[in-house]
């Protein structure tokens, strides 16, 4: 039971780190579920501390990540087509066969959407979009390396304890 609760956790962990760029999976609370499982086994020690402080940090990124990507449009112009556009261009850019879909959609994601907003002005929109696709990267790599540094818990534990699980 307890390399099943291990390869689950590890499977978990490593679905943090996808999730850190898609908008369907919640990276660093993954990540943490993965922790979660890890702890719930019989070879591994209830570590509380651990687990609420990396449980308060997955929940404050989950917020900030519906945050940084709209404050980054606001702060260039953008409006909240832009912060759509962002999101369906970073779906569209995942699905396409294009090298770097998952950076080139949510700019153009979000150019689109400021164009939709307001057609006239492309220069804003540009910019805006800019903004949009900035407040996307910096969202992005809160979550990455959050979601890298429970990983690396992850294993650290596994292996610190790994004699308890092949026994």
């Amino acid at each position: 039971m307890d390399i099943l609760l291990l390869t689950l956790g590890l499977v978990l962990a490593f679905l943090g780190l996808i999730g850190s760029f898609l908008p369907i999976l919640p990276g660093p609370l993954t990540g943490w579920a993965g922790l979660l499982i890890l702890h719930l086994s019989n070879a591994v020690p209830m570590n509380k501390t651990l687990l609420g402080i990396t449980l308060g940090i997955a929940l404050l990124v989950w917020i900030l990540d519906y945050i940084i990507p709209a404050m980054g449009t606001k702060k260039y112009g953008g409006s909240r087509y832009g912060v759509i556009g962002t999101t369906l261009g970073l779906i569209v850019g995942l699905l396409s066969p294009i090298p770097f879909g998952i950076i080139i959609g949510p700019f153009v994601g979000a150019f689109v959407g400021e164009l939709i907003y307001d057609s006239k002005d492309q220069s804003r929109a540009l910019k805006a979009a800019f903004g949009s696709f900035l407040g996307f990267l910096t969202s992005s790599f809160i979550k990455f390396t959050v979601a890298m540094v429970y990983l690396g818990f992850f294993i650290k534990i596994a292996f610190s304890h790994w004699d308890n699980f092949i026994q």
